[in-house]
């Protein structure tokens, strides 16, 4: 450790990211998570350079409406990084715009990675901070800090259960003595949904709608199991007719939609009936006791929670601010870091 990192860590408000494939979140010591955007990147593509033009909300707005100068781009795929030059440029763009002065200070970061990052994605993302102005990068799993954010207690002798569904990944942790038992990252997120209801529409109603429009239908009327009267909520969408080419609007009903996310809710089931399985019987006697906790974004699913219930037979409930769990979990963590330190990897 220089003189420098000394000095610098005198001025600097330690951070913890939360690097989503959906949203990245900031959380800087002391003052909780005051950053919350979603990880897009719009360039600007004059003679073959590259200009950065917007960054977070601003940038979602271009995803699939941009001209052929303008490139939108989601530097995250899955959890971990796939366009290592766009991921740096918006974790430096978020790191600016937490620390106002940013001319001398550099800050220590802790960033979460799933659980079935391989090393080389965790050193690109552990790179891309130290380029983005850290001064020291720290990692921890996602299932750990998603379990700490939603108030478990995973330093307790007993098991607990989380299951984080993000946008790239859904993680299923079995926790104790704040360590990971058994963990599974499986593919399935909030991404997988949207995709889900583009091809459902595109087969059965020869409708081809957008990123945007899907997810909007999934934020609005998704369910993860059938309404009771065969319909539910309907909401009107806007797409492009594929049979003669114009634009036009139908109905879509609820039924529609769970019929549409049966398959990604069916592989989240099916990962959590995988670790309970795997898992040693004594932890599973403490998490018959203890139920299951859902965070992330895919927790807000409607009924995602009686889905699980139904194939389980377990308690499960959803965290508080399931948004937010993994990013105040990594936060709790620059917080707490003397109890935490095994769970914090800072060297690989």
């Amino acid at each position: 450790m220089g003189i420098f990192d000394v000095f610098g860590g005198l001025f600097t408000a330690d951070m913890a990211i939360d690097l989503g494939t959906a949203n990245t979140l900031v959380y800087v010591k002391g003052r909780g998570v005051i950053l919350s955007e979603p990880s897009v990147v719009a360039y600007h593509v004059k003679d073959g350079v590259k200009k950065v033009l917007a960054v977070g909300e601003d940038a979602k707005l271009m995803l699939g409406r941009t001209p052929g100068s303008i490139e939108a781009i989601r530097p995250m795929r899955e959890g971990v990084i796939a366009d290592f030059d766009t991921a740096e440029e918006m974790i430096k763009h978020f790191i600016r715009k937490v620390h106002k002065r940013s001319t001398f200070s550099k800050p220590k970061i802790i960033v979460c990675v799933p659980h079935g990052a391989t090393p080389v994605e965790k050193r690109a993302i552990r790179q891309s901070v130290l380029s983005a102005g850290a001064r020291r990068a720290g990692l921890i799993a996602e299932p750990i800090a998603a379990a700490i954010g939603a108030g478990m207690p995973i330093t307790d002798p007993t098991g607990s259960m989380v299951v984080d569904i993000g946008g790239g990944t859904t993680e299923v942790a079995v926790l104790s003595l704040g360590d990971i038992v058994y963990a599974r990252s499986v593919r399935v997120g909030g991404d997988r949904m949207d995709e889900a209801i583009i091809s459902y529409l595109r087969r059965q109603q020869n409708l081809l709608i957008g990123e945007s429009t899907a997810e909007r239908v999934k934020t609005s009327i998704g369910t993860a199991r059938m309404p009771d009267d065969g319909r539910g909520a309907s909401m009107q969408i806007r797409g492009r007719d594929l049979l003669n080419g114009v634009p036009k609007e139908i109905e879509v009903s609820q039924a529609q939609v769970a019929e549409a996310l049966a398959e990604p809710v069916q592989q989240i089931c099916e990962a959590v009936m995988t670790a309970l399985e795997t898992t040693p019987p004594d932890l599973a006697a403490d998490i018959v006791d203890r139920g299951v906790m859902l965070t992330g974004g895919g927790a807000l699913l409607g009924d995602l929670d009686l889905a699980l219930r139904e194939q389980t037979g377990l308690a499960v409930s959803i965290a508080d601010e399931s948004l937010n769990c993994v990013a105040l979990g990594t936060g709790k963590a620059l917080e707490y870091e003397k109890q935490l330190r095994h769970a914090i990897d800072y060297d690989s």
